[in-house]
Parts: structure tokens; C-alpha cells; sequence
């Protein structure tokens, strides 16, 4: 008995949280490196264009909630997730004409591209900040759990529960059916095609025919898209803070880097190995070993490797070992 307390309780606050975790990771990251793999730089104002579409899809979802409108035990911002991508992808489309082309047309190098990302970045922070606020937006509504604790306990008379929200369980499905929609796209369209042969060989692509404003443009859209349901997923399974997507963008990068930068696979097990490290690290260890361990040899202190106050030093440490010793990622991308 035992023994299946402490697997509830491993599973309840270590593998679910770092399944969505690392499934919401993982679509930051894709959107990241594909931004590497087809324009070549690293984009950091990445996090802020996750809490853009995140915004356009709260003040939606707060516009269909005053008039009524809702989706029973699903949360609204479903609903409104669309609005978001098509606001996210007008964003980057009018910065890309505004901003990038500019540098594109001028063969600037890639570090240029990274500085004036930069710029992006903090004008887009500062957009959100001032339309939607600083603090905390709560947009959640439906039912809040797929299956309680206390209903978990009550079913299997176990002393720990297991409490599975209504936010994870869409995150993993929504995860799952973009990351098979990219894919697909990527493999079989003709556009997706034409963006891969860009990635792989620029010169030998434009030979071939291959309009590249039309690539860049396909690709903004694809990861303004990827980056708004990224930001929406994260906003209903913890809250909405601008200043936090910001903070997000460390373990994105190091998800894409440690998977391998330009290799969507790599992002998505880049996702899920820095999230499973994240949790695992900064989880207190007590109650499990209290479980397994005889009473005798039960741990006084909470046994946590790490505060969750330094959680985002665990993708940093992590992302330093990569870069190391292994620089093109565990499924060789591009060199950083």
C-alpha cells in the first residue's frame, strides 16, 4: 500500500506537472527553432510574442464570458484561442515588414538579427504590459478537474490523492495534435517542403524557384501560431503574468539548444528533458521517501535538491553541460 502511495504522489506532483510542463515547453521551443532552422537567428523576443497572442485570447475570452458565451466544462479561451493566433500573426508579420526585412535585404549577420530581436522584445513586453496590466489575469472557467484528489481518494481508499486539472489534460491532447499538424505540414505540403529545402540549403533553394519572402512569411505565421496556443496553454495551467513569459524564454532556448537547434524533434525531447529536470529537481522528496524508506530512516528535511526559486537555474546548468560538450544538441541541429 505503501508502495502505490508513493507512486500517487510521485505521479501527482512530478510526472503530470512535468508532462505539461514540458508539452507547453516544447511548443515554445518548436516555434524557436524554426525561427533558427529557416531565418537563422535566435529570436528573443520569442516569450513576449507567446504573452501577445496570450493576451489577445484573454481580452476575448473576457469579452465572450461577459456576453454569455462558453463551452461548458472547457474553458472559454478555447474559443477564443483563434482570435489570439490571427492577432499573434499580424504582430510578427508587420514587425518582420517594419523590422527584419530591412536587415534581411542588407545581409545583416545573424548577431544583428539577435540585437534587434532584443529591441522587439522590450517594445513588446512594454505593449502587453500597458494594454493588459503587470499583475496576475485570471481567465480560467469550466470545470477545474478532470479528477480531484479527494474523488481519487474516495474511488481507491488510498492515503494520497491524485488531482488531474481540466488545463493539463488540454495541454497534452493540444500538444499532441499541433506537434502531428507541423509535422504532416512540414513533410508533406509543398509550402512545408519549401521551407525545409530554404532551411537546409538557401542558395539551392532560391535556384530552384523557391520564393523566400513567401517562406519567411509562412514561417512567422506558423510560429506566431505555436507561440499564442504555447502562451494560452501556460496562462490557464498557472495564471497569466507578462514579466513570467519573459522569464520563460530561458528554458525555451534551452529546450531548442539542448535538443538541437533547427530540429523540431530535438525541441520537442528538449522540451520534456529540461520540464522533467525543472520539477524533479525542485520537488521536496520527503513524502515519497517517507513511503518507501522504514520508519526508522525517514528524512527530517524536506529533501529538495533546490528551492523552486531557482528553478530556471536547472535549465541554465543544463543548457551549460550542452553547450560543453555536446554544442549541436542530442539530435544534432545546427552549432550555436
Amino acid at each position: 500500500m505503501d508502495l502505490l502511495n508513493a507512486l500517487v504522489a510521485l505521479t501527482n506532483y512530478v510526472m503530470i506537472p512535468a508532462v505539461a510542463y514540458g508539452s507547453q515547453l516544447a511548443l515554445g521551443a518548436l516555434g524557436v527553432t524554426l525561427i533558427y532552422g529557416v531565418l537563422r537567428f535566435s529570436n528573443f523576443a520569442h516569450g513576449d510574442t507567446m504573452a501577445f497572442g496570450a493576451m489577445i485570447t484573454i481580452l476575448v475570452t473576457w469579452w465572450m464570458q461577459s456576453v454569455g458565451i462558453n463551452l461548458g466544462p472547457l474553458p472559454t479561451a478555447l474559443l477564443a484561442l483563434p482570435f489570439g493566433i490571427l492577432g499573434s500573426m499580424a504582430l510578427l508579420l508587420v514587425t518582420d515588414r517594419v523590422v527584419y526585412r530591412f536587415y534581411r535585404e542588407q545581409k545583416a549577420k545573424p548577431v544583428i538579427f539577435v540585437m534587434v530581436s532584443l529591441g522587439v522584445m522590450f517594445m513588446m513586453n512594454g505593449l502587453v504590459r500597458f494594454i493588459i496590466g503587470p499583475g496576475d489575469q485570471r481567465f480560467a472557467d469550466g470545470e477545474r478537474f478532470i479528477i480531484s484528489a479527494r474523488d481519487f481518494k474516495a474511488m481507491t481508499g488510498l492515503r494520497e490523492g491524485l488531482a488531474f486539472k481540466t488545463s493539463q489534460g488540454i495541454t497534452v491532447i493540444t500538444a499532441v495534435v499541433v506537434v502531428v499538424a507541423l509535422f504532416w505540414f512540414l513533410n508533406r505540403t509543398r509550402t512545408g517542403k519549401s521551407m525545409r529545402a530554404y532551411s537546409d540549403n538557401e542558395d539551392l533553394a532560391l535556384l530552384s524557384g523557391i520564393n523566400p519572402e513567401r517562406v519567411v512569411m509562412y514561417t512567422w505565421m506558423i510560429v506566431a501560431a505555436l507561440a499564442t496556443i504555447a502562451g494560452v496553454l501556460y496562462g490557464l495551467d498557472k495564471s497569466f503574468k507578462p514579466f513570467t513569459y519573459f522569464q520563460l524564454l530561458l528554458p525555451i532556448f534551452a529546450s531548442a539548444i539542448v535538443g538541437g537547434l533547427g530540429n523540431p524533434l530535438g525541441a520537442i525531447a528538449g522540451g520534456f528533458i529540461i520540464a522533467f529536470s525543472e520539477v524533479s529537481i525542485t520537488y521536496a522528496w520527503k513524502k515519497v521517501l517517507g513511503y518507501l524508506m522504514p520508519e526508522n530512516l525517514e528524512p527530517d528535511g524536506l529533501v529538495q535538491l533546490l528551492s523552486t526559486d531557482y528553478k530556471f537555474a536547472v535549465s541554465f546548468i543544463i543548457l551549460l553541460i550542452v553547450l560543453l560538450f555536446k554544442p549541436t544538441g542530442l539530435f544534432k541541429g545546427k552549432s550555436v
